[in-house]
């Protein structure tokens, strides 16, 4: 991963460009006016440009690149100031209060649409496995004025962390958490998200095995929720109790404790 800085710079952003750089254990380039198709061609790798407002990450020869967006949290979260409901909520019972650890954070619309809703008071753990998204997503979640004072405040109160779901659900202790949520990558892949095709090169998930719903069943004091494709074969093979949703492309799973 090459990381340098948007075409516009100062010696503020090169030192956050070389931060970043250190913290991936990636290479800093200077830009030097290049184009980042420029830096591809000559370096044959990915690239992240650390702008002014936001991280972006551009994949080896494409000229779009992926960044973090609240995506679908925004609408969701208006939804719930009112006084609509939410799927995931409702699956999950998530109120004020509550502790959560999102297993797969991706571009972690579901960790804000939490946060927003457990407040102050209760705490989101989101778990990322791949070091650029995590780094990106977090940063982004930091940074993001979404215009909506609530749903910035919700964003800075995730707690990030890059790890697979797997080791981190083995070193934590027995109830923990109040509920364990899993979203692993779709079996039939959905290709209506931009976000969703961005994502997919860089994604890392731990796919679903016996081992892990035990551990998830272990640490979470209430319930793991399970989100996947409506006709994965996983909520019956571990036994989810399926909330099915006409005309979605998923569905929620629930194991109570």
């Amino acid at each position: 991963m090459i990381i340098t800085t948007a075409g516009r710079t100062n010696q503020e952003m090169k030192d956050k460009a070389r931060k970043i750089a250190d913290d991936l254990d990636s290479e800093y380039i200077d830009r030097n006016k290049r184009a980042v198709n420029t830096l591809h061609n000559l370096l044959k790798d990915d690239c992240i440009v650390v702008g002014k407002e936001r991280l972006e990450l551009f994949p080896l020869g494409e000229s779009q690149p992926f960044f973090f967006h609240p995506n679908s949290a925004m609408f969701r979260i208006k939804r719930l100031l009112r006084g609509e409901s939410d799927p995931f909520i409702q699956a999950a019972e998530l109120e004020k209060g509550k502790s959560i650890l999102d297993c797969t954070l991706g571009l972690g619309s579901d960790s804000i649409v939490a946060s927003f809703t457990v407040g102050n008071e209760g705490l989101v753990t989101s778990l990322e496995g791949n070091k650029y998204l995590s780094c990106i997503v977090g940063k982004g979640l930091g940074q993001w004025e979404s215009g909506l004072e609530s749903m910035d405040l919700a964003m800075r109160r995730i707690q990030v962390k890059n790890t697979m779901s797997l080791p981190f659900l083995v070193s934590m202790p027995d109830d923990s958490h109040d509920i364990v949520y899993l979203d692993p990558m779709f079996e039939e892949t959905i290709l209506e998200s931009d976000g969703i095709k961005a994502l997919s090169r860089f994604a890392v998930y731990d796919d679903l095995s016996e081992e892990i719903i035990n551990q998830a069943k272990r640490v979470a004091r209430e319930k793991v929720v399970l989100k996947d494709h409506f006709r994965s074969p996983r909520f019956e093979e571990y036994g989810f109790k399926v909330y099915t949703r006409k005309s979605s492309k998923f569905h929620f799973g629930v194991l109570e404790n």
